[in-house]
């Protein structure tokens, strides 16, 4: 079964733009096309439409796709590199996390103290005003 490029977006949540964009890149190589010359994919393409997805949001660059779909297909010889590229990735995936949840951490501690000021619980103070 084929599917368009407005099938394929509705499957993968990309938008059509994304799509066209990867596709005239060179990230989704052997693209088919029918007879009105229009772009089809079938459910292999589909799935790798979809593993881009998730290296973009693993923070690879264009370039970085670009290097990464040559190593794939190269095949199994190129699965060290790949593992090297993504075990980068991740690292900075987790520090991405830890910043996140000290964020996240910094909000909640504001906000128990604005619920506490409010409730008069605690004198207002701030960084930004002179001391009385």
């Amino acid at each position: 079964m084929l599917f368009t490029m407005k099938a394929v977006c509705e499957k993968t949540g990309m938008t059509y733009e994304t799509l066209k964009f990867y596709c005239n890149q060179g990230l989704v190589p052997h693209v088919k096309r029918d007879a009105g010359n229009r772009r089809v994919f079938d459910e292999r393409d589909v799935a790798w439409i979809e593993s881009l997805g998730c290296v973009k949001r693993c923070g690879l660059s264009i370039q970085e796709m670009r290097h990464y779909v040559q190593l794939c297909l190269q095949g199994e010889a190129s699965i060290p590199e790949r593992k090297k590229i993504l075990a980068q990735k991740r690292q900075a995936l987790v520090e991405q996390i830890a910043q996140l949840q000290g964020a996240v951490a910094y909000v909640d501690q504001k906000q128990a103290f604005y619920e506490d000021v409010l409730a008069g619980k605690r004198p207002y103070v701030s960084n930004l005003l002179p001391q009385e």
